[in-house]
């Protein structure tokens, strides 16, 4: 069931997406997914060579899990639809490892002492696509796999309306915008979103003192006014970019009396958090 799944560590996550796969699909070898996961929380966690562990506090690796699951969500209720094409096993696997993936671009070298990885958030999918290509290869995807999920992280990106993505297919096209569906809903589902957004602010401004972003053309010069804006947005930039540009995935999700689990639990979020905004200070 859609947001049941504890997502703070990789092990309820990792085994929830194996029991939905084998609902899904004929023949299903857990080993590919179970390595991923212990493969990408090895990566987060500091252990991968020449990058730290995770150090931002929106953006770290609950956040992965929570995008995870939520594409797993979404691809599920998909695939049992009698109105759309399904993805293959492979396929699944390869949006499965763009969700994984799609944030690894925060991380920092071991050499880099300044800040946190918040810093690198304007080139953060770069840094990802970068980081997934080069370790890849090591997890036996071939280079056509590895440009499937390179395109897939690349349309995760905040400027992609612009940029005319383009895929080989269809089926690629329909896993980049599931995870990019999946991008907005896991972190804007969460139950502690309203909470979180003081952290969210905290990395944009840790991004833009890095780029040196002039105080009166910052997107949010405070965290009260990111708090204020946040029902805005999503009505005017994240709604209209689900329902447009990631081809309104997030519908398959829609049970048969018009709820939404994830746009529900996002609308009562946003409840919450205008609520907050329209509260007199003490």
């Amino acid at each position: 069931m859609p947001l049941s799944t504890d997502t703070t560590h990789a092990k309820p996550v990792s085994e929830a997406t194996l029991a939905i796969a084998a609902t899904l699909f004929t023949r299903v070898s857990p080993d590919y997914i179970r390595r991923l996961f212990t493969e990408v929380e090895t990566l987060f966690g500091g252990g991968y060579q020449d990058y730290q562990a995770n150090d931002l506090k929106y953006h770290d690796f609950r956040h992965t899990l929570q995008v995870t699951m939520a594409y797993v969500d979404l691809i599920a209720a998909r695939q049992q639809h009698p109105n759309a094409t399904p993805v293959t096993f492979r396929q699944f696997e390869l949006g499965l490892t763009a969700a994984l993936f799609h944030d690894s671009g925060y991380l920092k070298l071991r050499s880099d002492h300044e800040g946190t990885g918040a810093k690198y958030t304007y080139c953060h999918v770069l840094r990802g696509c970068a980081l997934a290509s080069s370790y890849l290869p090591a997890l036996g995807l071939n280079l056509e796999e590895i440009d499937v999920v390179l395109s897939t992280i690349r349309n995760t990106g905040p400027s992609t309306s612009g940029m005319r993505m383009r895929f080989n297919n269809k089926d690629e096209q329909t896993l980049a915008c599931a995870v990019a569906t999946a991008d907005y809903l896991g972190q804007m589902a969460a139950t502690d979103y309203p909470d979180e957004l003081e952290a969210l602010f905290d990395e944009f401004a840790e991004s833009d003192d890095f780029a040196r972003v002039p105080a009166d053309c910052r997107v949010f010069q405070s965290a009260s006014k990111l708090v204020t804006d946040t029902p805005v947005f999503w009505q005017r930039v994240v709604r209209p970019k689900l329902e447009k540009e990631f081809l309104g995935l997030f519908h398959f999700l829609d049970a048969p009396d018009g709820t939404n689990p994830y746009i529900d639990a996002i609308e009562r979020n946003l409840r919450i958090i205008a609520h907050r905004a329209s509260a007199p200070a003490h």
